[in-house]
Protein backbone atom coordinates (compact mmCIF):
# COMPACT_ATOMS: atom_id res chain seq x y z
CA UNK A 1 0.00 0.00 0.00
CA UNK A 2 1.91 3.33 -0.80
CA UNK A 3 1.82 6.14 1.85
CA UNK A 4 -0.65 8.66 1.79
CA UNK A 5 0.25 11.71 0.42
CA UNK A 6 -0.07 14.84 2.97
CA UNK A 7 -1.59 18.07 2.78
CA UNK A 8 -1.01 20.68 5.24
CA UNK A 9 -3.75 23.65 5.68
CA UNK A 10 -3.81 26.49 6.87
CA UNK A 11 -6.84 28.68 7.16
CA UNK A 12 -7.64 31.18 10.77
CA UNK A 13 -11.28 30.28 10.03
CA UNK A 14 -12.21 26.87 12.41
CA UNK A 15 -15.08 26.08 10.43
CA UNK A 16 -13.64 26.31 6.72
CA UNK A 17 -10.25 24.58 8.31
CA UNK A 18 -12.97 21.51 9.65
CA UNK A 19 -14.86 21.55 6.38
CA UNK A 20 -11.69 21.22 4.17
CA UNK A 21 -9.81 18.80 6.23
CA UNK A 22 -12.95 16.43 6.21
CA UNK A 23 -13.05 16.16 2.50
CA UNK A 24 -9.24 15.52 1.95
CA UNK A 25 -9.22 12.79 4.45
CA UNK A 26 -12.39 11.42 3.45
CA UNK A 27 -10.45 11.18 0.06
CA UNK A 28 -7.19 9.10 1.65
CA UNK A 29 -5.32 12.23 2.00
CA UNK A 30 -3.01 12.67 5.63
CA UNK A 31 -3.79 16.23 6.52
CA UNK A 32 -2.40 18.46 8.87
CA UNK A 33 -4.05 21.33 9.72
CA UNK A 34 -3.17 25.11 11.19
CA UNK A 35 -5.34 27.53 12.31
CA UNK A 36 -2.19 30.15 11.53
CA UNK A 37 0.97 30.85 9.62
CA UNK A 38 3.58 30.45 12.13
CA UNK A 39 1.82 27.39 13.21
CA UNK A 40 1.73 26.04 9.85
CA UNK A 41 5.51 26.89 9.16
CA UNK A 42 6.46 24.99 13.01
CA UNK A 43 3.86 22.22 11.66
CA UNK A 44 5.84 21.80 8.47
CA UNK A 45 8.97 21.76 9.82
CA UNK A 46 8.08 19.00 11.84
CA UNK A 47 6.31 16.85 9.61
CA UNK A 48 9.48 16.26 7.54
CA UNK A 49 7.28 15.68 4.72
CA UNK A 50 4.54 17.43 2.60
CA UNK A 51 3.25 17.08 -0.50
CA UNK A 52 1.25 19.75 -0.62
CA UNK A 53 0.18 23.33 0.98
CA UNK A 54 -3.54 24.92 0.99
CA UNK A 55 -3.21 28.04 2.58
CA UNK A 56 -6.27 30.87 3.12
CA UNK A 57 -4.88 34.47 2.35
CA UNK A 58 -6.17 36.74 4.68
CA UNK A 59 -4.42 35.41 8.05
CA UNK A 60 -3.97 37.86 11.11
CA UNK A 61 0.22 38.19 11.64
CA UNK A 62 1.21 36.05 8.46
CA UNK A 63 -0.97 36.24 5.66
CA UNK A 64 -1.53 33.24 2.82
CA UNK A 65 1.22 34.79 0.66
CA UNK A 66 4.17 35.45 2.98
CA UNK A 67 3.35 31.57 4.68
CA UNK A 68 3.93 30.71 0.93
CA UNK A 69 7.00 32.90 0.41
CA UNK A 70 9.07 31.27 3.41
CA UNK A 71 7.55 27.57 2.79
CA UNK A 72 9.00 28.11 -1.04
CA UNK A 73 12.00 29.01 0.37
CA UNK A 74 12.99 25.99 2.40
CA UNK A 75 10.75 23.64 -0.13
CA UNK A 76 10.20 24.98 -3.53
CA UNK A 77 9.29 21.68 -5.14
CA UNK A 78 5.97 21.15 -2.75
CA UNK A 79 2.74 22.36 -4.49
CA UNK A 80 0.81 25.36 -3.07
CA UNK A 81 -2.49 26.81 -3.11
CA UNK A 82 -4.02 30.07 -2.12
CA UNK A 83 -7.44 29.87 -1.37
CA UNK A 84 -9.20 33.74 -0.39
CA UNK A 85 -12.29 35.74 -0.43
CA UNK A 86 -10.63 38.72 -1.05
CA UNK A 87 -9.86 38.41 -5.00
CA UNK A 88 -8.70 41.66 -5.20
CA UNK A 89 -5.74 41.36 -2.24
CA UNK A 90 -4.34 38.17 -4.67
CA UNK A 91 -1.00 39.40 -6.05
CA UNK A 92 -0.25 38.17 -9.33
CA UNK A 93 3.50 38.10 -8.02
CA UNK A 94 2.66 35.70 -5.04
CA UNK A 95 4.79 32.16 -5.35
CA UNK A 96 1.46 30.09 -5.11
CA UNK A 97 1.11 27.67 -8.16
CA UNK A 98 -3.06 28.07 -8.12
CA UNK A 99 -5.15 30.70 -6.83
CA UNK A 100 -8.67 29.81 -6.23
CA UNK A 101 -11.37 32.30 -5.22
CA UNK A 102 -13.17 31.05 -2.03
CA UNK A 103 -16.44 30.03 -2.08
CA UNK A 104 -16.61 30.02 -5.98
CA UNK A 105 -15.49 26.69 -7.09
CA UNK A 106 -17.46 23.35 -6.11
CA UNK A 107 -14.93 20.51 -3.97
CA UNK A 108 -14.68 18.75 -7.19
CA UNK A 109 -12.77 21.18 -8.52
CA UNK A 110 -10.43 21.29 -5.72
CA UNK A 111 -9.62 17.54 -5.81
CA UNK A 112 -8.80 17.62 -9.51
CA UNK A 113 -6.41 20.57 -8.95
CA UNK A 114 -4.88 18.81 -6.11
CA UNK A 115 -4.55 15.76 -7.95
CA UNK A 116 -3.14 17.18 -10.69
CA UNK A 117 -0.80 19.97 -8.73
CA UNK A 118 0.42 16.39 -7.24
CA UNK A 119 1.24 14.33 -10.63
CA UNK A 120 3.35 17.55 -11.88
CA UNK A 121 5.31 17.30 -8.34
CA UNK A 122 5.77 13.40 -8.83
CA UNK A 123 6.97 14.10 -13.00
CA UNK A 124 5.72 11.40 -15.34
CA UNK A 125 5.66 7.68 -14.30
CA UNK A 126 9.16 5.83 -14.79
CA UNK A 127 9.31 3.41 -17.36
CA UNK A 128 11.75 0.58 -17.09
CA UNK A 129 14.80 0.47 -19.48
CA UNK A 130 14.38 -1.80 -22.04
CA UNK A 131 16.61 -4.61 -20.99
CA UNK A 132 14.72 -4.83 -18.01
CA UNK A 133 11.50 -6.22 -20.06
CA UNK A 134 11.90 -9.65 -20.78
CA UNK A 135 11.62 -10.88 -24.87
CA UNK A 136 8.40 -13.24 -25.53
CA UNK A 137 9.85 -17.19 -24.95
CA UNK A 138 11.92 -16.07 -21.73
CA UNK A 139 11.61 -15.36 -18.45
CA UNK A 140 9.44 -17.07 -15.47
CA UNK A 141 6.09 -17.71 -17.60
CA UNK A 142 7.58 -18.92 -20.91
CA UNK A 143 5.63 -23.02 -19.89
CA UNK A 144 1.52 -21.38 -20.50
CA UNK A 145 0.29 -24.21 -23.03
CA UNK A 146 -1.40 -22.11 -25.47
CA UNK A 147 -4.88 -23.32 -26.34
Amino acid sequence: MRPKKVILCIDDNEQSLSIRKFMLETRGYRVLSAPSGREALDLFQQAGSVDLVITDLVMPEMDGAEVIRVLKELAPEVPMILISGKVKMYEKGTRADLFLPKGTYPAAELLDKIRTLLVKKRGPKKMLPPQEFNSPGSGPNTHIAAS
